[in-house]
């Protein structure tokens, strides 16, 4: 049965890796200054292994989004996905500030509670952007670093396109739409067909739970992540960076201009693949970031 904190939506689930999450998300209360109140923290974990791998999911989205990928890693490794403070399928109390800072945060006690170990991070397009903040900030919890379509570099030309325009109710209720989400969806898939009703409903579920549209106007009117630009010069952690060749989010620019500031990294284009990979070309990913879990630190 699916957790009961799920939407009733979640019973038009098709995909069998789309059920087996829903099936198996918890949610934890997490402890953090941010609120005398814990916050209900949804997570995944499965599998077992040495370093464990945390996945953080990218914006308006939920650790639905790695329901592909997920169950690949966890063979043979310790693989952890976490809904970030706002989004998924984590609690929303009022007054929360729904920051960059605070989603650092609620993910270093998130971290702290359920693993408290250093891990492998993950993190896609936005994702990546709090994986680079998180490491930063924790470059003792960070192993190594996958990126996956990344936000945080500075100003380009595709600055934004993750982000909506902080106007209140009339952007969320616009994102809400059904027919602006479909769009999006497909613009995130090389192969169209990928934008299947399964994906809809996965890429929706988390807009039913309470207080959706306040906390993505408080993170949007914080000014979500800036670009980290030179900082990221400062990451030592052996870094992946896994980019889709047709991207249409975030475009390719960025990919290379990572590669070059981060010192101890390495590009890897996926082909025929757009801003979501790990969605598009799960066994591909995988099989990519298996191999790099595996190279000895130098």
């Amino acid at each position: 049965m699916p957790a009961n904190f799920l939407p009733p939506s979640v019973t038009q689930l098709t995909e069998s890796t789309s059920i087996a999450l829903a099936e198996n998300i918890q949610r934890e209360a997490i402890t953090t200054p941010l609120s005398p109140d814990p916050i209900a923290t949804a997570y995944l974990r499965q599998g077992s292994g040495n370093t464990p791998i945390l996945l953080i999911h990218g914006f308006d989205s939920s650790l639905f989004e790695y329901r592909r990928l997920l169950p690949l890693l966890a063979e043979n490794n310790e693989t952890w996905a976490v809904d970030l403070l706002g989004f998924g399928f984590t609690e929303r109390l009022a007054g929360l500030p729904f920051s960059a800072r605070a989603i650092g945060t609620h993910l270093y006690y998130s971290w702290k509670t359920l693993i408290s170990q250093p891990v492998i991070l993950v993190g896609a397009s936005m994702g990546g952007a709090a994986a680079i903040d998180f490491t930063l900030n924790h470059p003792e919890l960070v192993k190594k670093l996958v990126l996956i379509d990344s936000a945080g570099f500075p100003v380009t030309a595709n600055k934004g396109k993750f982000l909506i325009p902080p106007l209140g109710y009339l952007a969320t209720s616009f994102l809400r739409n059904p027919k602006v989400r479909q769009k999006i969806s497909i613009n995130a898939y090389f192969d169209p067909t990928f934008a299947s009703l399964d994906a809809r409903t996965c890429a929706a579920l988390h807009l039913e739970m309470p207080n959706w549209n306040q906390a993505l106007i408080a993170f949007t009117k914080s000014g979500g992540y800036a670009g980290f630009g030179e900082k990221l010069s400062q990451i030592q952690q052996q870094t992946l960076i896994l980019w889709g060749r047709q991207d249409r989010i975030l475009g390719t620019a960025d990919a290379e201009k990572f590669a070059r500031t981060i010192p101890n990294s390495q590009l890897i284009w996926i082909p025929d693949c757009g801003h979501v990979p790990h969605l598009e070309k799960p066994q591909i990913a995988a099989q990519h970031i298996l191999d790099f879990v595996k190279i000895t630190d130098s």
